[in-house]
C-alpha cells in the first residue's frame, strides 16, 4: 500500500482555487456548526493557513466540521468554562480528527483534547491527519501518543484500485476509505 502524507503547501492548495469570500464561508460553517453529529477538527492556532484544506477534505468525504474558533458558547478568553465546554463539545461530536503538525505537541490544547477523545470516543472514532512541512519529514507524526492513532493519508488502496483519501491503521496495515470512515 503506497501512501503519502500531505504537505502543508499542498493542504494550503486544496482551497486555493476558491475565491476568498469561499474559504471565508468554508472556515465560517464549520465555525457555526453545531457539534453535535460532526467531526470535532483539533487543531494548533499556528496552523490558521492550513486548516481550511483540512476542511475541504473532510466535507468533499462527507463530513460536518466544528471548530471552536468562533463558538459562541466560548468565553472571549481562555478559562475554565472553555475546558468545559471544548470537554462537551468533544463528547459530542461523533468522529475526532487532530490535524497533526510540528506545531500540534507545543499547542496547550491539543494534546488535552486528544486525551479526551480517546476516552469519549475510542481510537476508532479517532484519527490523526498529518501536514507535514516536507514530504521526508514525517517521523514527529510517528513518536510518542501519536503514533498509536489511525492517520488519514492519502494513496493507493487495493479495494478500490486507486488513489484514494484513506484513513490508515499502521500496526494493522489495513485501510478504510475516507467518506466510509467518517460514516461508520
Amino acid at each position: 500500500m503506497a501512501i503519502e502524507y500531505t504537505t502543508k503547501a499542498e493542504m494550503r492548495g486544496f482551497v486555493s482555487s476558491l475565491t476568498e469570500t469561499a474559504q471565508v464561508q468554508l472556515r465560517k460553517r464549520a465555525e457555526d456548526r453545531s457539534p453535535a453529529s460532526a467531526t470535532f477538527l483539533s487543531h494548533s492556532t499556528k496552523d490558521s493557513d492550513v486548516v481550511p484544506g483540512a476542511i475541504a477534505i473532510l466535507e468533499g468525504h462527507g463530513a460536518a466540521v466544528y471548530i471552536d474558533k468562533k463558538d459562541p458558547a466560548l468565553p472571549p478568553y481562555t478559562s475554565r468554562e472553555t475546558a468545559r465546554i471544548l470537554r462537551d463539545r468533544i463528547g459530542q461530536s461523533r468522529k475526532f480528527v487532530l490535524l497533526a503538525t510540528k506545531n500540534s505537541k507545543d499547542s496547550r490544547w491539543v494534546p488535552w483534547e486528544l486525551g479526551l477523545a480517546d476516552g469519549y470516543k475510542r481510537p476508532a472514532n479517532v484519527a490523526i491527519f498529518p501536514a507535514v512541512d516536507e514530504r521526508h519529514d514525517f517521523t514527529w507524526s510517528e513518536q510518542e501518543y501519536l503514533g498509536i492513532y489511525d492517520r488519514i493519508v492519502f494513496g493507493d488502496h487495493s479495494e478500490y484500485q486507486k488513489r484514494v483519501w484513506m484513513v490508515l491503521n499502521q500496526e494493522r496495515n489495513t485501510a478504510t476509505e475516507l467518506s466510509r470512515w467518517l460514516r461508520s
